[in-house]
């Protein structure tokens, strides 16, 4: 099953992005929103062009890098037993990195490799600063991606996320949040990147062992930039990434909207009820769900809208001394566990 396109704009700015595009809570093209950047007009002109534009900015210091054997066929994922990932961690100059992209090109099985979300004003200092968007908030930093033509597996982001292809092409597949049953995650201990990836390799499904895999490419979503195009990945929304050509440079903007404060990571209250909940009996369970619906996600409204402001304690509106009483009865009843 071909998966749909996505919603496109053309150059969208920051009051169609804020009142259109980001409440639809869909994923979409921008496309040409970064035609302009000096960096995007030299990889178009040539892949010499857009390394040499890219080494005004560069610096001696080693950079963290990935490398794949030619046989991965440019694919960062596991070893077959799940046990390990089939690529290594080093570091490079970042210079050597781009030559050999260009000298790369020749070969028709290349190393796979890539340096990954680093921030841009770390790996290429200054290159923010010809480069901007005006589509998000100033005080959001972009991070860079360098590599030859590599596939990053199905994942998702604990962000919101608008990336800009610099230089290179690059393919995106993507799931809504709902279809986590459908993508057979991985493990959690052990990620390529971070967050859980989905087994399954779009391009080459193995239905057979991942039959609902079926139901999750019926609402997937694809889309095929080019340098200057850019997308929007709203939170959460899983996403595989293959970069199509042998010099590719992307460029991304995460940011969380949840004005956090003192107050914990979801992910580790995921991890924590996995611990806590998920070995109880069904009955024990059922009803840990009624409460978690109730208390956490409000599905029936407030639940303590029937008391008075000054006695709803933690059930009421968050605060940082809430948080903070919270944490430490969370602490200490860890520390009793052992």
């Amino acid at each position: 099953m071909t998966p749909a396109a996505m919603d496109e704009y053309d150059r969208p700015d920051r009051a169609a992005f804020d009142a259109r595009i980001r409440p639809a809570g869909r994923p979409a093209v921008l496309r040409g929103l970064a035609a302009d950047w000096p960096a995007v007009r030299a990889a178009r002109r040539s892949a010499e062009e857009g390394v040499a534009y890219l080494k005004r900015f560069s610096h001696p210091r080693p950079v963290p890098a990935i490398v794949g054997d030619p046989g991965i066929e440019g694919r960062f994922f596991y070893t077959p037993d799940l046990k390990a990932l089939n690529f290594t961690r080093g570091t490079s100059p970042l210079d050597p990195f781009l030559d050999r992209l260009l000298r790369d090109r020749a070969s028709p099985h290349p190393f796979a490799i890539a340096v990954q979300s680093i921030p841009a004003a770390d790996l290429l200092p200054g290159f923010a600063d010809e480069n901007r968007t005006e589509l998000v908030d100033p005080a959001v930093a972009p991070r860079l991606w360098l590599g030859n033509a590599i596939r990053v597996a199905t994942h998702y982001d604990l962000m919101e996320n608008v990336g800009v292809v610099v230089a290179g092409r690059r393919r995106f597949t993507l799931f809504p949040p709902d279809q986590v049953a459908n993508l057979y995650m991985g493990p959690l201990e052990l990620t390529p990147a971070g967050t859980p990836v989905s087994l399954v390799d779009p391009a080459a499904p193995d239905l057979a062992r991942f039959p609902r895999f079926r139901e999750a490419m019926a609402v997937a979503q694809t889309a095929t930039l080019a340098p200057g195009d850019a997308i929007y990945i709203p939170f959460h929304w899983w996403h595989a990434v293959d970069s199509l050509d042998s010099v590719n440079v992307f460029a991304n903007y995460w940011w969380d909207p949840a004005a956090r404060g003192a107050q914990g990571s979801p992910y580790d209250a995921l991890l924590f009820a996995l611990y806590a909940l998920r070995s109880l009996p069904e009955d024990q369970r059922r009803v840990w769900q009624t409460m978690f619906d109730h208390l956490v996600f409000q599905t029936g409204g407030d639940p303590v809208a029937h008391l008075p402001a000054d006695v709803q304690g933690v059930l009421g509106p968050p605060d940082a001394a809430g948080f903070a009483r919270m944490r430490a009865t969370l602490m200490q009843s860890l520390a009793q566990q052992g």
